[in-house]
């Protein structure tokens, strides 16, 4: 009989500051209030938004929250709040009027071009310890995951 007290097998301490999640979480929570301290008025997901807008000019929003990474509650609720701010706005589609395509407006144009100027500034800042090789790396590495 096996006495349940004893472990099995020989196993490494777990160590909470040496796990993977642990690591990117303090890494988010740096870059997060890197991002909040330069660019307070939008949060990194309503960036996320526009910055793709920029890229994709008018959009469904189902295809803009695929895009971002993001399920189609939270896409509308940041749709919203950019709207809101008159960031953003939206029209049905013209080949299946169900459809909602979202695009910028020209307030959004103006500050989507300064916010994209800020941000790689904060994604400099958040990497500033790292070299040029190991920002590369890093976000291989990332891609991986």
């Amino acid at each position: 009989m096996t006495d349940l007290a004893e472990p099995q097998t020989q196993t490494a301490p777990y160590q909470l500051e040496d796990q993977v999640g642990f690591k990117l979480r303090l890494a988010n929570q740096r870059h997060l209030e890197i991002f909040n301290r330069r660019m307070p008025d939008i949060t990194p997901t309503q960036f996320a938004v526009l910055a793709k807008l920029r890229d994709e000019a008018k959009i469904s929003q189902n295809q803009l929250g695929r895009l971002v990474g993001m399920d189609a509650a939270t896409t509308k609720g940041v749709v919203d709040r950019l709207r809101k701010k008159g960031l953003v706005q939206s029209s049905p589609s013209v080949t299946d009027m169900r459809r909602l395509e979202i695009s910028l407006t020209d307030a959004g144009v103006a500050f989507t071009a300064d916010a994209v100027e800020t941000a790689l500034d904060i994604s400099a800042e958040t990497v500033g310890n790292l070299t040029p090789r190991e920002v590369e790396r890093l976000l291989t590495l990332l891609d991986k995951l």
